[in-house]
């Protein structure tokens, strides 16, 4: 009996171990076939660049390489994308102000780079001002997209959530975005009276997250903006890689607890009577590195009692072009204005 036993488990262990080693036979076959076929289809190609070559070069035997053959046929099709590109970039210069310098990797068709992404910051109770902004320049529907198709310009209302989150004031939004498809909506933002400093700096963070475009500008929703000034005046400064634009002002710093632009932090302001210089807060405008530089540090970008104070704090330590623009003095209603306030 206990033979039998000692010659069942032998024979159980030997049809174990043959397992494992059929299995190491069929992988090994499997892997063999995959590695000569690639070797077969390397070759192949290589046997197919040749015969290209002789055919173009009218030889009977190769000049070069193949690895040589590699380069040249690369250097054609770097050619032919600068061809592309040179094609693009005369377009673009004919159509206006429209920037369009991305080709995509194929080299069969060009991407379009909006020129700037307008955030007008708005808050619940507003409809009436959302509105009256969309009959007087926003466009709404159809309007909307062709403003953007056409001049690369994209326009959204910007508005947090309720602190009583789901309640009616959010309902009232996400009903009007459902008729109007034209709002950014912060999940992660609470509208309160003393957070509108915050919403500016994640306005700017989620903009440059969804659209990579040249400029982003904020705007207040009792402002008018002049489209297509704003497209002519963005375009002269394409050429700046950080550029922040705005009516630039300094402004007082408001130390009494009970004024209406009180700043908690007066102290920090020199010698406490004025800010540094930065754009006014009805409308303002950065170039992409900047909006990237906000959107990278949003955890650490300080703000302070008032938007425009605290984007202009954002950029004092950074090699930026402040470009004091009149035309961005939206309360001056002078000729050629890009913005006027109501």
């Amino acid at each position: 009996m206990q033979s039998r036993g000692s010659s069942h488990r032998l024979s159980s262990m030997g049809n174990r171990s043959r397992i494992p080693a059929l299995l190491i036979s069929m992988f090994a076959t499997f892997a063999s076939i995959y590695v000569a076929g690639r070797l077969w289809q390397d070759a192949e190609n290589r046997v197919y660049l040749i015969k290209e070559l002789d055919r173009i070069t009218g030889q009977g035997q190769s000049a070069i390489s193949v690895d040589d053959t590699l380069k040249i046929i690369a250097c054609r099709e770097q050619h032919k994308k600068l061809d592309a590109l040179e094609t693009e970039l005369s377009a673009a210069r004919q159509e206006g102000f429209v920037s369009k310098p991305l080709i995509e990797t194929n080299g069969t068709y060009s991407r379009r780079r909006p020129l700037v992404v307008i955030g007008i910051l708005t808050k619940f109770g507003r409809q009436k001002n959302r509105d009256a902004i969309r009959k007087a320049w926003m466009g709404s529907g159809s309007s909307l997209k062709k403003i953007e198709d056409g001049k690369g310009i994209i326009v959204r209302f910007v508005i947090g959530r309720s602190e009583n989150r789901g309640d009616n004031l959010d309902k009232d939004i996400d009903r009007e975005n459902r008729l109007t498809n034209d709002f950014i909506i912060l999940d992660n933002h609470v509208e309160t009276n003393d957070a509108f400093p915050k919403k500016a700096k994640l306005f700017f963070a989620y903009a440059a997250d969804k659209w990579d475009a040249e400029f982003y500008a904020k705007v207040n929703d009792d402002v008018y903006v002049n489209i297509d000034a704003l497209g002519s005046t963005l375009a002269a400064h394409l050429d700046k890689p950080r550029v922040y634009l705005g009516c630039m002002k300094s402004g007082e710093v408001f130390s009494e607890l009970n004024h209406k632009w009180y700043e908690p932090e007066w102290w920090k302001f020199g010698d406490k009577k004025s800010y540094f210089r930065h754009a006014s807060g009805e409308m303002y405008v950065i170039s992409r590195a900047l909006a990237k530089f906000i959107s990278i540090n949003r955890s650490i970008l300080r703000t302070y009692a008032h938007d425009d104070v605290s984007a202009g704090s954002w950029f004092i330590g950074l090699d930026v072009k402040h470009v004091d623009e009149a035309k961005f003095c939206c309360s001056s209603w002078s000729t050629g204005a890009i913005c006027a306030g109501v």
